[in-house]
This record gives structure tokens, C-alpha cells and sequence, in this order.
């Protein structure tokens, strides 16, 4: 009787283990981690940087996903919003744009869809379609489309480069209606 009771109990412990085991496919995919997934996803994120108490720019963005393979990226698909600021804390120009990638290990930036960066001392916008910028240098450039709009000149073209501030900028192919002071 013994090896009966033990068989038994045997026999319900499988059937206990059996039955009390369910996967729901449903949950199941909402846990699982795709590869292409972010391995964060910020909303709202708003980040200041600063140097000596004094901010080096503002960054907004409705929402970020950060992945790191195979480079550090971290991506705006809602848009993007920086200001920037020169050593003093003192804003120098603004970039907005509809879509925004920030590539930490490269140290790069690429704004995309209705990009505009505005130096609000110099009353200057720059408006085109894709705009790059790189850290290590504080160039800003593009090969696309570009106007820029002052309250005395339109100019436009195709291609440009351009210091971070806006202070500078060239023209690669310069076209549109220059004013030249005597």
C-alpha cells in the first residue's frame, strides 16, 4: 500500500505542476525584448547642461528612445528643441526640428523634417529640410536646401556650413539676394 500511496502522490504532484503552468502568447509578447526595441524610452525629457554654473545648451523632447548597438543613439521621433548658449550663459541660437538623432559615440547630431536654427541676437533663422552637427568641431552643416531669413536679406541655397552660435556661415552653392554694406 505504501508504493500505491506514494505513486498517488506521484501522480498528483505532475498533475499539479501540469495545470498550474499557463503561458498567455499576449503576455508573452509584451515582455519579450525585440532587438530593434530602445533599451530606454524617456517622455517629457528635458536635460540642461552646464560648464562653471553656466548652461552650454537645453535640450527638450517630447519623447526619447536611447539604443546602444550598434552605436550610442539616442533617438527624437517626436522632435527635438536645443538651445545654446555661449560661455558667459547667454543664449546664442535655438534649433528645433521634427526628428532628431543625437550619436553619443561619435559625437554628432542630425535634425531632421522642418529644421530651423535662429540666433535671436543677430535676428537670423536658418530654415532647411536636414542639419548636422558636430560636437568635437561645433560646425553645424547640410547638403540640402537651405534659406536664411534676417529682417534686411533672404538668401538661399544649397549646402551650407556654419559655426554652432550661428555668428558665421558659407554658402556652398549661394544663391538669392545678398545686401553688401559700404
Amino acid at each position: 500500500m505504501k508504493g500505491g500511496r506514494t505513486f498517488l502522490q506521484w501522480c498528483f504532484a505532475c498533475v499539479l505542476v501540469l495545470t498550474s503552468c499557463v503561458n498567455d502568447m499576449d503576455e508573452i509578447k509584451q515582455i519579450t525584448f525585440k532587438s530593434t526595441d530602445p533599451e530606454q524610452k524617456t517622455e517629457e525629457l528635458y536635460v540642461l547642461q552646464t560648464e562653471g554654473g553656466f548652461p552650454q545648451f537645453k535640450l527638450y523632447a517630447p519623447l526619447a528612445e536611447a539604443y546602444s548597438k550598434p552605436e550610442q543613439v539616442t533617438k527624437f521621433k517626436e522632435g527635438i528643441h536645443v538651445e545654446f548658449f555661449d560661455d558667459h550663459g547667454d543664449p546664442e541660437s535655438i534649433l528645433t526640428g521634427l526628428y532628431g538623432e543625437i550619436n553619443e559615440t561619435k559625437g554628432t547630431m542630425r535634425v531632421l523634417d522642418s529644421v530651423q536654427l535662429h540666433n535671436p541676437a543677430r535676428k537670423q533663422t536658418m530654415y532647411t529640410e536636414a542639419l548636422y552637427w558636430d560636437q568635437k568641431d561645433s560646425l553645424i552643416f547640410t547638403d540640402k536646401m537651405v534659406m536664411i531669413k534676417s529682417p534686411t536679406e533672404l538668401i538661399y541655397g544649397k549646402g551650407i556650413r556654419a559655426k554652432q552660435d550661428f555668428s558665421y556661415y558659407e554658402f556652398l552653392e549661394p544663391q538669392g539676394r545678398i545686401s553688401i554694406k559700404k
